[in-house]
């Protein structure tokens, strides 16, 4: 673009009034000119469908996933005055802090401020208007968040058969609500798991809501992300694992596991659909949690939680 302004002015400047001049004629023909493929409605910002697929739980993400496929989820913006406390007591990773300027401070306020200090965490004044285009209009109260990028390990990264003691790993299949993913990165931390796979598509990724549900776990227990989930299973049966899937109908029931003690990857599958059938057929082994008839599941991050108990008794017990 500055290349061809410099070549109009040239032709302004050398040009006898009866010569080539930039008129309504070239103004007609750059109008004209292609300017690609229209932008998904849900990729332009100023859409509505841009805003509802951005709006989530207090939160917006100013990017899209497929920076997943590089190892890194789009950085989000958490928006408001107990979402952002909560954020930082639950030690959440902040990279800017973000306070409209002459903001009525009460004791929300007055504590997040302390806590970004307390952590040196880049504390920002910033206009109202410009905090609504930060946060996508959410109602920011005059505080918001900006949550860096989290970097995913690899696949690879959770397989090595010579990790210190069993290796045990969960992967999961279908879920996608980042309390459950929270949940379950929590459990793996407690009961000395190595690591979560989650897959790249229609998955959960490691958002704000997740890292607060993991309860600082999330910064101690490395979450890889894989481009195809089964693939992911087989590489790990390769590596000396087993393959064990949670479902209702299990071909054992949990605490007649017998696979507890060997390099195992436990795949959790969604509470309504369970494990998809290519990924049972990845498995070594279904297992089951024998409940009460009177309850008809249990929630995925619950199950998980469960199983590795049951898992980390076992290999106590060796």
């Amino acid at each position: 673009m500055a290349g061809n302004s410099q070549r109009r002015g040239a032709i302004r400047k050398g040009s006898s009034k009866k010569g080539m001049q930039v008129g309504s004629g070239g103004q007609r023909r750059r109008g004209l000119e292609g300017k690609g493929p229209t932008p998904k409605a849900a990729e332009r910002p100023n859409h509505k469908a841009y805003k509802a697929a951005q709006k989530t739980g207090g939160t917006s993400r100013p990017g899209s996933r497929g920076g997943n496929r590089r190892g890194k989820a789009s950085s989000e913006v958490i928006a408001g005055r107990n979402s952002v406390l909560e954020a930082l007591r639950a030690h959440i990773p902040v990279t800017t802090m973000y306070v409209a300027g002459r903001i009525d401070s009460d004791d929300r306020v007055r504590e997040a401020l302390k806590l970004a200090a307390d952590r040196a965490i880049p504390i920002l004044e910033t206009p109202r208007g410009e905090l609504d285009r930060l946060t996508d209009d959410a109602v920011h109260q005059g505080l918001a968040l900006q949550i860096p990028p989290y970097e995913y390990a690899h696949p690879s990264d959770l397989i090595d058969p010579e990790a210190p003691g069993i290796p045990l790993v969960v992967a999961l299949d279908g879920i996608t609500d980042p309390r459950n993913l929270g949940a379950i990165i929590r459990s793996v931390a407690a009961f000395g798991g190595h690591g979560v796979i989650v897959p790249e598509r229609r998955s959960v990724g490691m958002t704000a809501a997740a890292w607060k549900t993991s309860a600082g776990a999330a910064a101690r227990v490395p979450v890889a992300m894989a481009g195809n989930l089964n693939r992911a299973l087989e590489e790990s049966r390769k590596a000396g694992f087993f393959v064990i899937g949670l479902d209702m109908d299990g071909d054992v029931e949990l605490p007649q596991l017998e696979l507890s003690t060997e390099p195992l990857v436990v795949v959790v599958g969604s509470e309504g659909k369970g494990l998809s059938r290519l990924v049972s057929e990845n498995c070594d082994q279904i297992v089951s949690v024998p409940m009460s008839s009177s309850v008809e599941s249990l929630n995925a991050g619950i199950a998980a939680s469960v199983t590795l108990y049951q898992i980390a008794t076992s290999r106590a017990a060796r």
